[in-house]
């Protein structure tokens, strides 16, 4: 059962900030996927809701000058349909596919899914592998920084609590980038994500990977990067040594809870997979 609260309907952005600012007790709230079920459970009790899913300047998708600007409020479900996401950041795409289910992907959005900050968020791994970074804005200001240091730990972000995450930014991938992303849950939808994995690599005239990112989900109290394996295919080709060397970087990386120590195999599995794909000219 929902406790009592009050519900506020901002008709701007810079109304719901205010409004934010006027009730220290209040939370947004976009399409309540994760909300209304911690507030049913009791783990949450804000005495007032300020409902920014019908804002507009939150639910667009937008190209400006190389940089990709996401809203706060778009959908998951809308990366399955946006071309700008299919052509550019294809990836996302096929993240959403193995989200939920339809019915919490044409709710749940991006900005409630990177705050709420569970480690099985779907949506880190995939931007992190794209350099995203989040805009917060207050009555103070704008302050942008990147996804990977936004993302504390389990349920923990650097949002204030006069703040909104306003939007995600990232940098457009030259069309020689290939990404890849994989999740394994105890089913193929509709469920949390046990391990998430997404890779992104660049490779030279020469053959030599000249950048590549590595990020993993679910497998530690925070989405991470994993920078050590992303330095171990850097300089070299995407050969079965380096691939398997990046594979077990990423699973050392990896800080399950105690008796999901399982992971980390599946984190190298996983990584190395794709990793493989990739190599052999696969996926986006």
């Amino acid at each position: 059962m929902l406790p009592v609260f009050e519900l506020l309907k901002p008709a701007s952005l810079e109304e719901a900030i205010e409004m934010l600012s006027e009730h220290p007790d209040s939370m947004p709230i976009s399409g309540g996927t994760n909300l209304v079920v911690d507030m049913r459970s009791g783990k949450l009790s804000p005495k007032t809701l300020i409902d920014i899913s019908q804002l507009g300047e939150l639910c667009c998708i937008h190209e400006r000058e190389g940089i990709l600007e996401i809203g706060a409020g778009v959908r998951i479900a809308d990366f399955l349909e946006d071309p700008m996401i299919a052509r550019d950041v294809p990836i996302l795409a096929e993240m959403a596919r193995s989200f939920a289910n339809t019915l919490i992907r044409n709710r749940a959005t991006v900005g409630g899914n990177l705050v709420n900050a569970a480690p099985c968020s779907d949506t880190a791994p995939a931007l992190l592998v794209l350099d995203a970074e989040v805009d917060l804005q207050s009555m103070v200001g704008t302050r942008r920084m990147p996804l990977a240091e936004f993302l504390v730990g389990a349920f923990q972000t650097r949002r204030q609590a006069n703040e909104i995450l306003t939007g995600v930014r990232l940098p457009i991938p030259p069309k020689e980038v290939r990404t890849a992303f994989e999740k394994m849950g105890l089913r193929k939808i509709s469920c949390m994500a046990k391990v998430d994995v997404a890779v992104s690599v660049h490779v030279g005239e020469d053959g030599g990977v000249t950048n590549a990112r590595v990020a993993v989900g679910a497998a530690s109290a925070a989405a991470l990067r994993v920078v050590p394996a992303e330095d171990a295919l850097v300089g070299s080709s995407l050969c079965a040594e380096t691939i398997g060397r990046a594979a077990n970087l990423a699973a050392e990386a990896a800080e399950p809870r105690a008796g999901s120590e399982y992971k980390r195999q599946v984190v190298r599995g996983m990584a190395r997979r794709l990793l493989t794909s990739l190599a052999e000219g696969g996926r986006a």
